[in-house]
């Protein structure tokens, strides 16, 4: 079927909820992929952070087919020997306690609220301006973007938004009625936003002081995209819930609920479940996910390609650009004004970024990206915002 058709169907069948470039991607290879026509492109998308592993990857491809071979979904009326695995190692590697498995970074996120609700049996959140976390209802509450919530009103209640990266407000914010804090600690769909150094150190004192639980929202921070594999580990604090998702299974569908003991205890049987969540075809994929994050050093990658990129990007001249921020493959180039028609030329030049609040370029590749990409790729944007002048 070739591009015009695609595009004619999708039109036709499915719900417009996504703003689509013209573009039909057919396969990918490392930090390419290939359009229907067959044109290459530096994919510095990365499924939006889940293909940390980048594309093609045969020996992923190969231990996901022998789960499928096995079987795709027993339940969990039954126990699975991938889940329990993954288990561990998550628990291990966050220095908690036990999991719950989902599907998405939303759906972890639902699990966080009800699980802090449940253990502190008070019902107030306290979440941060323009962060995201989700678009279910509980998820939707959280989110602190007025913009999306609008239009589905009324929100789930208990939720206050104070400003990110200011610890005083939280502590301000707090009441008797107060479960938790949750937030991202680097909040990426605001546009890579990256707080104080103390700041999550602060949070965790807050908390502590007034016995509320500290939630982390690290769908997008997680698998070692920062240069370790939870952001809160830069910080040598711990929360008492966190969230995983995205490319936990370098693509493959799953979120992660992981707390403390002493919290984790707090949900008893029947109060929370999740029909797929935990299937063995997404924990073999986040198993095998972990090992080659871990075996081929991919955290230590991100951190040093990370400064590389950032170094590259300023060494671009035009003054359409605002700021360069980032940590690790999560980068964030603000543009003094939207630079969607630059986007657009990067499209057509062979180079996928994304673009997020409005000003803001994100780059988010695969933690396998090298000095050689990063050229290639700097090389296509610059030219690009010199023909511009943005």
């Amino acid at each position: 079927m070739n591009t015009e058709k695609i595009i004619e169907l999708e039109h036709e069948y499915l719900m417009h909820t996504y703003s689509r470039s013209d573009l039909v991607i057919e396969y990918g290879n490392g930090c390419y992929i290939f359009d229907k026509n067959g044109k290459k492109y530096i994919d510095l998308v990365g499924g939006l952070a889940t293909c940390i592993l980048g594309h093609g990857n045969k020996e992923f491809t190969e231990a996901v087919k022998s789960q499928i071979e096995k079987i795709t979904n027993p339940t969990n009326l039954y126990y699975s020997e991938e889940q329990v695995l993954l288990a561990e190692r998550l628990a291990k590697i966050s220095g908690l306690g036990k999991c719950f498995f989902s599907n998405s970074g939303t759906e972890s996120i639902e699990a966080a609220i009800k699980l802090a609700r449940k253990h502190t049996k008070k019902t107030q959140i306290i979440s941060t301006k323009n962060s995201f976390h989700g678009r279910t209802f509980g998820s939707l509450a959280a989110t602190g973007k007025n913009k999306i919530k609008s239009q589905f009103r009324p929100m789930l209640q208990g939720f206050s938004h104070v400003e990110y990266n200011n610890a005083p407000a939280i502590e301000k914010a707090i009441t008797p009625k107060t479960a938790a804090v949750i937030l991202e600690p680097i909040q990426g769909e605001a546009g890579v936003i990256i707080p104080h150094k103390d700041y999550l150190k602060w949070l965790r004192e807050i908390c502590d002081k007034h016995e509320i639980l500290m939630v982390l929202d690290e769908v997008q921070t997680g698998c070692g995209r920062t240069g370790k594999f939870f952001a809160f580990q830069h910080s040598k604090i711990k929360p008492d819930i966190v969230t995983l998702a995205k490319g936990l299974a370098n693509g493959i569908p799953i979120g992660a609920t992981i707390a403390s003991d002493d919290v984790a205890k707090s949900f008893e049987k029947g109060e929370h479940g999740s029909t797929f969540g935990g299937n063995p075809v997404s924990c073999k994929a986040a198993n095998f996910t972990i090992d080659f994050i871990l075996k081929n050093n991919l955290m230590a990658n991100a951190s040093a390609q990370g400064k590389y990129l950032i170094r590259k990007l300023n060494n671009i001249k035009p003054d359409s650009i605002k700021e360069i921020r980032g940590k690790g493959l999560m980068i964030g180039m603000e543009m003094k004004s939207n630079p969607s028609t630059a986007i657009k030329s990067c499209i057509e030049k062979g180079l996928l970024a994304n673009l997020t609040a409005d000003k803001v370029i994100r780059f988010l590749p695969p933690l396998i990206i090298n000095k050689e990409v990063i050229d290639k790729a700097v090389k296509v944007l610059s030219s690009v915002l010199e023909d511009k002048k943005l």
